[in-house]
Order: C-alpha cells, then structure tokens, then sequence
C-alpha cells in the first residue's frame, strides 16, 4: 500500500472506533493525534479554546512563525506544509546563547527558550510537546501577549498537570492534552492537522 492509502485506511478505522462526539472542526486534529499515538483517550482529554482552531489556522495562513520546545517536536512538523504557507519552524533550546542564561540564571533552557520566542516579531504558534517550563514565562505574562496562540502537550509527571491546568486558567488561546499524557509527537501532530485542514497545503 502507497503511504497515503496506508493514512487513509488508519483514519477510517480511527473513525469506526471513535466513540466521542466531537466538533466537526476539531475532530480532524484529534483523529491526527490517535493516529500518532494509537491512543483514544485523547478524545477526552483535548480541550480547545472558543475559535482556536479558526484562529491558529489564520496565524499559519499569515507565515506566523512556529515555536517548538524541542528539536523532536520541530522534526515532526511537515516542512513542506510550513514552507507553503509561508511559515517559519525554530526551536532554540539548543542555542548557544539560551543555554548559556539558563545556566547562569539556573533556570530550564525551555524557559529561556519561551522568553526568546516571545521577543520575535509577529505573530507566533508556540508549541511545547516535553517540557512543562517552556510554558511559564507566557503564562505568566498572559495579559500581554496578544499576537500569540499556544498549543500545550507536555508529558511526565513534574508539574505537567499544574502547567496545563495554568495555560487553561490563564484566558491564552490555547489546544491542551490535560492530565499526564502529551509528547512531541502530539504536538508535531496537532501542527500538521492545524495546516493539513487548510486547503491547497497537501495538494
């Protein structure tokens, strides 16, 4: 079978299988993130802010730049979608200058490497798939930051749940995987459904 079929045949069976009622515009991203995961419990544990979904697809339509927490997320996100529609994938936490603040301030490099993406210009989709502090620094300048959007799957056991239950309290437009479970795959995943659900991306 040709890639595509192989895709295609998942998402049908994911579909027969799906047994929560979801919103037509968000259920082609949480059937992107069982995919990835061959986990159903996504489909309760997502939840999605009031026109997120329309407003994350405007941003990737207007090249908004799109910020991951790790090397892992950015790898899983579809070049040639980001490249179409005129969009930038950075990931700094390996940057000279954001490891050495973290090691001066003692703080996470994901950190650092949230306080970085909130200086760039323009408008930015902020993913973090791993770790939990990449969400601090725009949590707490929420009422700030007007030209960002959020999609927050950290995964593990320290301060993960806290951190999502923040970024969902903080009134940032946001897509969450509450509770434990999340990772870069998921994210990777949410990004790609987010541009594969604007027409001519996968043409």
């Amino acid at each position: 079978m040709r890639p595509m079929e192989i895709e295609e045949k998942s998402m049908a069976i994911i579909e027969s299988e799906l047994k929560a009622a979801l919103p037509e515009d968000i259920k082609p991203i949480v059937k992107r993130v069982i995919h990835a995961t061959a986990d159903f419990s996504f489909a309760e544990n997502m939840r999605f802010t009031p026109g997120v979904v329309d407003k994350m697809r405007e941003m990737l339509r207007g090249g908004a730049w799109v910020v991951t927490d790790t090397n892992m997320a950015l790898s899983g996100i579809s070049k040639s979608a980001l490249a179409k529609l005129g969009c930038r994938g950075a990931c700094f936490i390996a940057d000279e200058d954001v490891a050495g603040e973290a090691k001066k301030r003692q703080v996470t490099r994901a950190q650092v490497s949230m306080e970085k993406a909130l200086r760039l210009d323009g408008p930015k989709l902020l993913v973090c798939g791993n770790a939990p502090t990449f969400l601090f620094p725009l949590i707490e300048r929420a009422k700030e930051v007007k030209d960002a959007a959020v999609i927050g799957v950290p995964v593990g056991f320290v301060n993960v749940v806290e951190a999502k239950e923040r970024l969902w309290d903080s009134g940032i437009d946001c897509i969450a995987a509450m509770g434990r479970r999340g990772g870069s795959n998921v994210a990777a995943a949410i990004v790609n459904a987010l541009m594969y659900g604007i027409e001519g991306v996968r043409s």
